[in-house]
């Protein structure tokens, strides 16, 4: 027995007592040099270390060596101190490269002559290498004379890999067997996550050299050293692990903090009773982005017939999520309740409705017992899953116990029993049903009143494979409540965060796979159980994190087992869903071929003269607005091969048609440049496009132009220039074509064209600008000098604006302030503050409107109402200004959609403050009409069109609470004199299109001068019609009588984004 620990020279080592524990310093050693650093690590005394032990990584040469592995000699020759043989491990399954666990023994002969790294052969767990890696130690003291020297023993794994992206994480027992009787092995553990630049992991001072060297500690025999190491180690990371080949699964990936949802999906899909229900749910019509039926219905289908690891970004986005949620860590047992309840609602009426409830739902029994007198309180409820407490229970039972101990109500907290007053009572539930799924949630994470915060509890608290829940129930059911153990959900880390795997037993055979997101791996019932209990236990240090344990436990029904875990096969699956599915998946196929093949190719845009009709800006057009000809093409076909592609598309001859490439010029403007297509045809496409795609303007022959080829033109002598015509009065730009000139013309002789072109008389005075760059135009005042000595660099492509030259006394009278116009130009949003939840309207303003300018765009707004009432939106009218009421509203007819059996004929009302009231007679003119009012145009209904004396149309409004509080739409309503209101109340009803039990807590009042007279309904209520007689014509709209409908605004919010505490929400 060893009773020391490794010898260590005074200087190097502190050594502190405590609890018969020693904390040493460690050394490190790389292959260029030796250094010291410190690292704690804990002996204990008897020599075997339980605690957790580390060291960093070790890369020195090796030499000639001879390795006994399990008694069989192997002479090699290694490089690098590396043995390219395979050890053969003491574990039976020795062909299982994939397998988990592995023991295998090093023999080193000659152990006291070695100086540098000595290599085991490797032994192959999880498909990765692993070898014993030892050394020599030699630490120098400050005394010259004196030096002591240790063992080096470290675990190496993956040594020779180049790659920096895998990692894997172990436990490992290493061990120097004793070969003298009655000395016990010496073993120390470790636990790491093993990496390429911590690919060894282990101790500088395993033990004391003199210690091994000494044949009478029985360490030694013959000089020949037998070192062992017993390694359990996780599926890896980041390399070529086939999960569906060593398990039969695959996992999800995981889309940056989705690691809760893939446990919780998983689980869901070995409910195999719930998947088969899944693939059922109708999806035929759903969009296809949008449905989270049809989403899950995918992942689960990829699970079952993938060979790769199943994306969820499609599931996430049908959810209505943005990018951050997937990188946000939700709580699972709220994200399992929402996603249920979205399935459940998705199953009403179809051929799977109940199963959620079926599989999923419990009853329990809450009562209230009176002591001392007979009342007792009681109500059944329903539940999905339990909330066990953690904190202060040994176990499952306890927590049971706990769940249905009845709690006292006594003293301050006595019981208010309605006639019988305040009573001592027994508080208490008591389960009438268990489900045949029992998802039970450890209440791991609670909150701490002394820290303020939620802080998770890692207590260690006991679970079984097999449960009997037949004591808590109130009565016995049909079948006993024993269930058996499915699924394991396991947190590391703390209430800020952490990671979630879960262990699944698929069949309840009790065979386990360890779901890690991607990574699909066998497991013991031991690792999915008893490593997962929480706490601190001497036997499970070395194996688990302290902050590893369950969260989430879903048990079986021992007599539902078979049919919740029915086999589901492809049979199960609609034809249709399968249809669809393998066809988005050759489509996800093709795209995917696209993305790895996208470097051979580029795209080239086309735009014809026509897609620079109606452009406003500058330049001749907006890439995000103009309607392009996009071609892929091979950056290896020739001019040649596209000017072929390009004849065919577009039915002309080459000869026909001229190329123009769009450049970026140095003032940043974007504009056609020649390119002589004949010299140019056997030249590549990639060598041409350096900044691809490829925009083009291609001039093509216009179809009523009678010609066969295109003119001529001559590079040296001629430009081409585009024109654009600006009208004040309308403040709007028009494309008026291209043209060729020679360098050597004149303005005044374009003057004819530009006004043939713009249909002006040929002798109209015109106003010529150089559209010289973004927002910024120069005006040209020499029109009888060549434009050669105008301009100095005059290039194809140039813009010109002209003009009549007769807008002064317009609001932009020229296209120099119309651009200056449009730089300033920016969305406003107006909303009524006195209505909260008002949508508003958007205008485009300029940063340079006048207050009273901004009055007149507002008041130019007009708004339509369809018959429904369900929504109103804007309409944009361009009447004559010298024009009446009754021109606007012919104007309206061309732009709304009329009732197929309506009049036919528009009438315009009043709005403010979301009421309403008779509008301007049709006679007005439009420049009579207040710019500070706001108009409403709709179908007259039949019934309005012709009132007699004792009829009336009155105002209706919405209001809620305060009669100032008006919201929604307000319509007119046609009554008569004295009607009933009972009468009135019924034609409002059919007009709201309200259910019934909606329209039930509505209240009526008529509101005079601001005051409510609420309406009671019965039978001898009726409607006074000179109440909404106004008793001066000229009064306000806000000061009218109105009749006003009182009940809850429940019109949606402006949105708020909050991303912090953020509750989960499924949104499609």
């Amino acid at each position: 027995m060893i009773k020391n620990s490794p010898p260590v020279s005074d200087k190097d080592s502190q050594v502190t007592e405590y609890n018969s524990i020693e904390i040493l310093k460690f050394e490190k050693k790389s292959s260029l040099q030796h250094s010291i650093f410190d690292m704690n690590h804990m002996i204990k005394r008897d020599g075997v270390n339980n605690e957790i032990e580390e060291m960093d990584t070790h890369e020195e040469s090796g030499e000639d060596i001879i390795l006994h592995v399990d008694d069989n000699t192997i002479t090699n020759t290694s490089m690098n101190g590396e043995i390219e043989d395979t050890a053969t491990p003491m574990d039976a399954e020795t062909d299982d490269d994939a397998r988990s666990e592995a023991t295998f023994i090093f023999t080193k002969d000659n152990f006291s002559k070695i100086k540098d790294t000595v290599l085991s052969p490797p032994c192959m767990i999880r498909n990765l290498p692993w070898k014993i890696m030892i050394m020599q130690r030699v630490i120098n003291n400050n005394n010259a004379d004196r030096s002591s020297k240790s063992l080096g023993f470290f675990l190496q794994c993956n040594g020779e890999s180049e790659s920096s992206s895998w990692s894997c994480h172990a436990n490992a027992e290493l061990m120097i067997i004793s070969q003298k009787e009655g000395v016990e092995n010496f073993t120390r553990k470790i636990q790491h996550i093993f990496y390429s630049k911590e690919n060894d992991w282990g101790f500088s001072h395993f033990l004391g050299w003199n210690e091994v060297t000494d044949p009478e500690k029985g360490y030694i025999k013959d000089d020949t050293v037998i070192l062992q190491a017993h390694v359990i180690a996780d599926a890896p990371h980041g390399v070529s692990w086939d999960s569906k080949k060593h398990t039969g699964f695959v996992g999800l990936k995981n889309q940056g903090a989705t690691c809760y949802m893939n446990s919780l999906l998983q689980t869901l899909y070995f409910t195999n009773q719930l998947r088969k229900a899944v693939y059922k749910m109708p999806t035929e019509s759903d969009d296809s982005s949008k449905s989270v039926a049809l989403a899950l219905q995918r992942v689960f289908y990829d699970l079952q017939f993938n060979d790769k690891p199943v994306g969820t970004k499609k599931l996430t986005k049908s959810f209505g999520w943005e990018a951050l949620d997937s990188f946000m860590q939700h709580d699972v047992q709220e994200f399992l309740r929402v996603l249920l309840d979205k399935l459940e609602n998705k199953m009403k009426g179809t051929c799977v409705e109940g199963t959620v409830p079926k599989l999923f739902e419990g009853k329990m029994e809450s009562f209230i017992k009176c002591k001392n007198v007979n009342y007792e309180s009681k109500r059944s409820e329903t539940f999905y899953d339990i909330q066990l407490n953690v904190k202060g229970k040994k176990n499952i039972d306890e927590s049971f116990r706990d769940y249905v101990t009845t709690e006292i109500l006594d003293g301050d907290n006595k019981y208010d029993a309605g006639e019988y007053g305040l009573q001592d009572a027994e508080k208490g539930v008591i389960f009438e049903s268990f489900p045949p799924v029992l998802h039970l949630h450890l209440m791991r994470f609670q909150y701490d009143p002394i820290t303020d915060c939620c802080v998770k509890f890692n207590d260690r608290f006991e679970f079984y494979e097999k449960i009997s829940l037949n004591s808590y129930l109130q009565s016995a059911e049909n079948t006993p409540a024993d269930y058996t153990l499915h699924a394991v959900l396991v947190h590391s880390g703390d209430n800020h965060g952490g990671h979630y795997v879960v262990f699944i037993n698929p069949k309840g055979d009790g065979k386990w796979c360890k779901f890690d997101d991607d990574v699909v791996s066998r497991c013991s019932k031991q690792e999915a159980i008893e490593y997962n209990y929480g706490g601190l236990d001497d036997e499970l240090t070395m194996t688990v994190k302290h902050c590893t344990n369950a969260y989430m436990l879903v048990y079986i029904r021992d007599s539902e087992l078979k049919n919740v875990l029915q086999e589901v096969t492809e049979k199960d699956i609609p034809a249709e869903l399968e249809t669809r599915l393998q066809e988005e998946r050759r489509i996800e196929l093709i795209r995917r071929k696209e993305r790895n093949e996208s470097h051979l190719y580029m795209n080239m845009n086309v735009l014809l003269e026509d897609c620079f009709d109606g452009h406003q800006g500058h330049d001749l057009f907006d890439i995000e607005q103009t309607s392009l000809r996009v071609f892929k093409i091979k950056k290896s076909n020739t001019v040649e091969d596209i000017a072929v592609t390009l004849s065919e598309t577009f039915g002309c001859a080459i000869e026909q048609m001229r190329i123009w490439p769009f450049v970026l010029k140095p003032n940043q403007t974007y504009r056609p440049v020649y390119f002589d297509l004949e010299t140019e045809m056997s030249r590549q496409m990639g060598d041409i496009a350096d900044n691809h795609p490829w925009n083009i303007f291609l001039e093509i022959i216009p179809l009523d132009s009678g010609l066969n080829v295109l003119p001529s033109y001559d590079n040296e002598t001629e430009i081409l220039i585009f024109f654009k015509l600006y009208d004040p009065k309308v403040r709007k730009i028009y494309y008026c074509g291209h043209h060729y000139v020679q360098s050597e013309s004149t303005f005044d002789d374009l003057v004819p064209l530009l006004n043939e072109r713009a249909g002006y008389p040929p002798d109209t005075k015109l106003l010529l600008y150089e559209e010289i760059k973004a927002h910024s135009v120069q005006e040209i005042t020499t029109f009888n000098e060549p434009l050669e000595k105008i301009f100095d660099d005059l290039t194809d492509g140039d813009i010109f604006v002209f003009q009549r030259n007769d807008a002064s006394t317009m609001d932009l009278p020229n296209c120099k302030e119309h651009f200056r116009d449009l730089m300033n130009r920016v969305e406003i949003a107006f909303c009524d503050k006195n209505i909260p939840n008002d949508q508003g309207f958007l205008l485009e303003l300029s940063y340079l409107t006048k207050y009273e300018q901004m009055v007149e765009a507002v008041a130019e707004r007009v708004m339509w109402v369809g018959p429904k009432l369900k929504e109103e939106k804007e309409i944009t009218l361009y009447p004559n200004k010298n024009g009446k009421v009754s021109d606007l509203l012919e104007e309206a007819k061309k732009v709304v959609e009329l009732t197929r059996d309506g009049s036919g004929r528009l009438r315009i009302l009043e709005l403010s403050s979301c009421r309403i009231s008779q509008g301007p007679d049709e006679s007005t003119p439009l420049d009579a009409l207040p710019h500070q009012k706001f108009y409403r145009i709709e179908e007259t209904p039949k019934d309005e069109l012709h009132l007699e004396e004792d009829e009336m149309l009155i105002p209706v409004a919405h209001f809620q609470k305060d009669v100032y509080s008006t919201f929604g739409i307000p319509f007119l309503l046609k009554i008569k004199n004295k009607q009933p209101f009972s009468e009135v109340r019924e034609r409002i009803f059919q007009k709201l299109g309200v259910s019934e039990k909606e329209f039930e807590k509505y209240k009526f009042a008529i509101i005079v001068t601001g005051r409510p007279k609420y309406l009671t309904d019965n039978m001898d209520t009726t409607i006074d019609i000179s109440m909404f007689r106004a008793n001066c014509p000229s009064m306000s709209l806000l000061h009218k009588p109105w009749l006003g409908l009182e009940h809850a605004n429940k019109a949606q919010k402006r949105n708020r984004f909050n991303y912090l505490e953020k509750a989960i929400k499924i949104y499609n």
